[in-house]
């Protein structure tokens, strides 16, 4: 009974009335209250009325009612409570009493064994209250039945009484109100109603739907668990992985370390040298100088004692010594290359610019795709690219930056020779344009807030920092014309040329480290490899104009594989080309004005654009974080959402 009554305390008492639930009804909000309270707080609530819902007086949120036409005081009706409150309330509610103890004895604070059941006043009554219950006039016709569990099985069935109509049992069941009711219930408020039935008659169809219930509970049961499973797996593999992580950091960040301390030790030794060259000079100097000041008294003493001396002799003798060069024999001969002085040439600004450029390595992280490949795409924007131009824009291809959190789309115009940014911040739309002085072509992006961007006609890629307005950073010089660009690590591009056709891997000065020129039947499949993107593998995946292929390479030069079919899925005039976090590839078709959808393998999947979606002359393609597919075309960028 402790259990009973902390539950009808705590958790089956509405707020409003501090009531034990009287027909409740939980809003969208999950907050519960009897019907009449909510009604009742509703009333007193313009902005709910006016707004056709219910008001939470807990949280305040609106649930919109079903039939706002109907009276204010119907609108709770169709408002169900949840099942756990339900089961609490048949559970430990007024309505489910004690069948085991006399209800009157227990109020008196005995407890005695109830032998009979009274179904009127739905009570337990112990043998010595049977017959002060009979003996009652008010009561002494009431249907007083011997307890079994018979007995009480039909009395949590049949045994419901009306709120309404105290002496009504209720029996029916109005369907077109979903409302359990008592026959005079069904005559006074129901009588317009096309569908009133006999709960009893539709105990087997709820049963079976409260079977399909269980049973898809049970089956979700399961799913969830197993999901918890997994997760808990993953977590234990995703902590092994970022302590791996950790390693691998702590373990580039000594390699660096080492490299200084080499560094250091090689200036050390150097200081060294140079120092015990001088100093051994300085020494020497010194010693040589000690011994001429020597030389330099004993001769002065040699004169003087010559000029106390009074032999007239010794005194020529000395002057004619001093005449031949004798006295002065000592000479300071100095060396040439002597170190005069050792500098240490401290470059901070040099040596702050190398920290600051200094890639460890970027830590990239892979979202849970949000991409249903299944799913019809569906129309979500479209960004005129033409904004301030006096010409028509030529949009060739597209990239997405998150910069503080705001998607910035990012486009290379050949016709305007320039490069293009789109962004929106409080539901307004800008735009910043950055002439280039030449054509640009592919575009990829590079660490943070940075694109790299190929000027077909130069050997040039230069680098754009994206704020979301556009800054040029750097210019780098190349040995080839390309078109084709894709990052594959922070400091290492691929990039497609057309003469010879290839695609090259780059470091960030433009040094080719790798040339890739992958041959098929003695003929080189790549011709003009204008698009190239990197996959979730590190792959490089390439759309070829001429050769009318899309091709996956590795970094190292094999081919992954090939796709060129005949047929309705072969391509005419490939273009952009990306790929998604879960390895789906998507390729445009700028002559069949069409996107398709390959596997990570290359398998054809389907037309997942056409021109009947309103594509033209489809170029570069990317997908971003949130699930939407950019395309361009000509002047304009389309976005798609596949949700």
């Amino acid at each position: 009974m402790a259990t009973s009554q902390k539950l009808t305390d705590h958790f089956l008492t509405c707020t409003i009335c501090t009531e034990v639930f009287d027909n409740p009804c939980t809003l969208a909000c999950n907050h519960t209250f009897c019907r009449k309270c909510v009604i009742s707080y509703t009333k007193t609530k313009p902005e709910a009325i006016s707004a056709k819902s219910l008001l939470c007086p807990f949280c305040s949120k609106m649930t919109k009612v079903s039939e706002p036409g109907r009276p204010v005081e119907e609108w709770a009706d169709d408002v169900k409570p949840s099942f756990v409150i339900q089961g609490l309330l048949d559970s430990f509610g007024p309505g489910s009493k004690d069948t085991t103890n006399c209800r009157y004895c227990k109020e008196e604070g005995e407890t005695t064994l109830a032998t009979s059941w009274c179904s009127v006043c739905d009570d337990a009554l112990c043998e010595r209250c049977v017959r002060m219950h009979n003996r009652n006039p008010s009561s002494r016709h009431h249907d007083v039945v011997g307890m079994s569990p018979e007995v009480k099985v039909r009395r949590r069935r049949q045994g419901v009484m009306c709120k309404d109509h105290k002496d009504e049992v209720i029996k029916l069941m109005c369907k077109d109100c979903k409302k359990a009711v008592c026959q005079t219930c069904c005559i006074i408020y129901h009588r317009n109603c096309r569908c009133v039935v006999e709960i009893e008659s539709e105990i087997p169809t709820m049963k079976s739907e409260l079977e399909k219930n269980k049973h898809n509970l049970l089956e979700r049961c399961a799913e969830i668990k197993a999901l918890v499973d997994k997760q808990k797996t993953t977590s234990k593999e995703e902590s092994k992985h970022y302590l791996q992580m950790e390693s691998d950091i702590k373990s580039a960040t000594n390699k660096v370390i080492d490299m200084l301390k080499q560094k250091e030790k090689k200036l050390l030794s150097e200081l060294k040298e140079m120092s015990d060259k001088h100093l051994g000079q300085l020494k020497a100097d010194i010693k040589s100088g000690e011994m001429s000041v020597q030389v330099y008294q004993q001769q002065a003493e040699l004169i003087d004692q010559a000029l106390q001396s009074e032999c007239d002799m010794d005194v020529y003798e000395m002057y004619r010594g001093c005449e031949a060069g004798d006295v002065d024999a000592v000479t300071d001969v100095k060396e040439r290359g002597r170190i005069a002085r050792t500098v240490f040439r401290q470059d901070t600004g040099q040596l702050s610019r190398a920290l600051d450029d200094l890639q460890l390595g970027e830590i990239d992280v892979q979202y849970e795709s949000v991409l249903d490949m299944k799913a019809t795409p569906m129309l979500h924007n479209t960004i005129n690219a033409t904004v301030g131009d006096i010409e028509e824009a030529y949009l060739v291809d597209i990239t997405v930056v998150v910069v503080n959190g705001v998607d910035t789309v990012v486009v290379t115009d050949a016709l305007n020779k320039s490069v293009k940014s789109f962004y929106t911040s409080n539901n307004k739309v800008f735009h910043c344009k950055l002439s280039l002085g030449d054509t640009p072509w592919g575009i990829t992006r590079l660490k943070h807030n940075q694109v790299a961007v190929t000027l077909s006609d130069t050997s040039q890629i230069v680098t754009v920092e994206v704020n979301p307005d556009l800054v040029l950073l750097s210019t780098i010089t190349t040995s080839k014309q390309y078109s084709g660009i894709t990052s594959l690590t922070p400091s290492t591009l691929a990039a497609g040329s057309e003469s010879p056709p290839c695609v090259d891997i780059l470091d960030m000065t433009g040094h080719v480290m790798r040339s890739i020129s992958p041959l098929h039947n003695g003929n080189n499949i790549l011709q003009a490899p204008l698009f190239l993107c990197t996959t979730s593998k590190g792959n490089i995946l390439v759309s070829d104009l001429k050769s009318k292929c899309a091709v996956c390479l590795t970094p190292g030069g094999d081919v992954v594989f090939t796709y060129s079919p005949t047929g309705a899925t072969a391509l005419e005039r490939p273009a952009g080309i990306t790929a998604t976090s879960t390895g789906d590839i998507l390729v445009t078709d700028s002559s069949l004005e069409r996107v398709i959808h390959l596997t990570e393998s290359g398998t054809f999947v389907r037309n997942i654009l056409t021109s009947q979606d309103g594509i033209e002359g489809p170029w570069g393609l990317c997908l971003d974080r949130s699930g939407y597919m950019y395309v361009c075309m000509s002047n304009v960028v389309t976005v798609f959402s596949l949700h």
